[in-house]
């Protein structure tokens, strides 16, 4: 299955998510279909539970909220954090979308070499804020 979250089934849409993904890696047969594969990948193996997601017509990975979208233009692979200015970025991945207040990104470009464990780690990290910002489920009791 191509993707996973923490109860036995994937959430609804997943499944045609996933082979919209596919359909998007196949569709770009050059170093941005491999590349978007290969992040895919990463964010996978750094975050096991990860939902994909097919919003704004680009893949979205999320775990309580979105950690980050993949799109894709000539020159780039573009991995942008929902909330990646709230996140450390020891290794200096984030490049591109710097001033916003929210939101940070990556852009990758066809010579670009990627530092997969910064990188795993960024998704962690993404997936531990999103998780300490998440709004708790209130479950109502009924009185007897």
């Amino acid at each position: 299955m191509a993707t996973k979250n923490s109860s036995s089934k994937p959430p609804a849409g997943a499944d045609s998510a996933a082979r919209l993904i596919d359909a998007k890696i196949a569709q770009l047969d050059d170093w941005r279909g491999k590349t978007l594969a290969r992040v895919r990948a990463l964010i996978r193996q750094a975050d096991p539970a990860v939902v994909e997601e097919w919003k704004w017509n680009v893949p979205v990975w999320s775990h309580d909220g979105i950690v980050c979208t993949g799109e894709t233009y000539k020159n780039a692979v573009k991995l942008t954090f929902a909330k990646g200015a709230a996140l450390e970025d020891p290794a200096g991945l984030f490049n591109s979308s710097l001033t916003g207040n929210t939101r940070r990104a990556i852009d990758i470009h066809a010579d670009d070499t990627l530092d997969t464990r910064a990188f795993k780690a960024l998704i962690r990290a993404a997936v531990a804020h999103n998780a300490s910002s998440a709004t708790p489920t209130v479950r109502k009791t009924r009185k007897s």
